[in-house]
């Protein structure tokens, strides 16, 4: 039996109309690019705490997106043996959501996790803006969620 200790997660892909989803690149690491996503605070629903993280990150609120699917767990370590908080690695769950037509993205928060935004097709995501020890997750949710192999 494994002593790993996985923090419970939640990520969001949110699609638009045109296909095309939302990456963000970290406030803290310029170049590395990523979904939405955050811890699930205890006691809270994945589906609460996505709706907390959505809203702190990129200022949509439940009105702004419909819920498609979800997926998961997906599990990853985090980098060299490290833990954080006695984790030592998350435990996520995806979210595909679409986007309500109107809603509009803003990364201009009290405490900004994103620099910038960018929409892209699935198939344009580069596998090099995730650190290594995340890579394997990003590869198995573009492959769960649109069928493609990065």
């Amino acid at each position: 039996m494994s002593d790993l200790r996985y923090r419970p997660n939640v990520a969001a892909i949110i699609r638009r109309s045109d296909g095309k989803i939302l990456v963000g690149e970290r406030s803290d690491v310029p170049g590395g690019w990523q979904f939405p996503q955050g811890g699930q605070k205890r006691k809270e629903t994945p589906e609460q705490a996505l709706a907390r993280e959505l809203l702190e990150e990129v200022g949509l609120g439940l009105e702004s997106y419909r819920f498609v699917k979800q997926r998961g767990p997906y599990r990853y370590l985090f980098m060299d043996g490290h833990t954080k908080n006695g984790f030592h690695g998350q435990e996520q769950t995806y979210f595909l959501l679409e986007l309500d037509g109107a809603a509009v993205v803003d990364v201009g928060t009290a405490e900004p996790e994103f620099r910038a935004v960018q929409w892209i097709k699935p198939g344009e995501f580069v596998l090099d803006w995730v650190p290594g020890f995340k890579r394997e997750v990003y590869r198995q949710v573009f492959l769960d969620f649109f069928g493609v192999a990065l």
